[in-house]
């Protein structure tokens, strides 16, 4: 019988230990026409695992689950996670659903132990919300 086993998947050495790094990290995303939801997969050292795109939607939605969201968290071993998702609209104030799946995210990141450092709304013209930074700590 062959045994396998996953490999470690290494980090690609971009460093977001801030709101604005990541913010910086997803500038090209920022520019979506429709809203995207994105996990960044962090290292121990805040380091990027993977900037995995886990929802697609329209214009001003997009449906995210905990499931897909920690679903490659739990796969590359992440440390932490931090959400980032676009709004086309250029406004980057987060909505109450916005606040109600970051609510979500936290709580099932506590259960699975990988903690939410971060939710960002980013904006086509750079233009950001941090929730760590411009809202209640997550």
């Amino acid at each position: 019988m062959e045994l396998k086993l996953l490999q470690v998947r290494e980090a690609t050495g971009e460093l977001v230990s801030s709101p604005d790094a990541i913010a910086e990290a997803m500038k090209e995303e920022s520019k979506a026409d429709r809203e995207c939801f994105w996990v960044l997969h962090l290292n121990t050292k805040n380091q990027i695992i993977e900037k995995e795109l886990v929802a697609m939607g329209v214009l001003d939605a997009a449906y995210i689950h905990p499931r897909e969201v920690f679903r490659k968290a739990v796969i590359n071993s992440s440390y932490c996670i931090a959400t980032v998702h676009n709004h086309p609209s250029g406004h980057p104030e987060p909505s109450e659903a916005d606040r109600k799946v970051w609510n979500m995210l936290r709580e099932s990141g506590k259960i699975l132990q990988i903690e939410v450092v971060d939710n960002l709304v980013i904006s086509p013209s750079g233009r950001f919300y941090s929730q760590k930074r411009d809202g209640i700590s997550v």
